[in-house]
């Protein structure tokens, strides 16, 4: 389940910066929306299955809510999912 996480928590932290730093961009620049359609979509789907996962780990990892709260407040964060992965799951 943890390897799952972190799968899930590397790709949702590569969507949310790629919709940052190269769809958004595009969007509003250059007048091309298509492609934020696309990764935002995947984005969307990610970011939910990294909020259940998160839920689902917490017993496993012996999260307290605090723990929780930051692992979920990473998800929102650019680059959070990433440091999240070298602090939490990593072990």
């Amino acid at each position: 389940m943890i390897t799952s996480f972190r799968l899930i928590s590397y790709l949702e932290g590569i969507s949310y910066l790629a919709i940052l730093f190269v769809t958004m961009p595009l969007k509003y620049l250059f007048a091309s929306p298509e492609p934020n359609k696309v990764i935002g979509m995947a984005h969307g789907f990610l970011f939910l299955a990294y909020i259940v996962f998160a839920f689902l780990i917490k017993p496993e990892k012996q999260w307290n809510n605090k723990t929780l709260g930051i692992v979920l407040l990473c998800s929102i964060i650019p680059f959070g999912t990433f440091w999240m992965d070298g602090r939490y799951l990593k072990s």
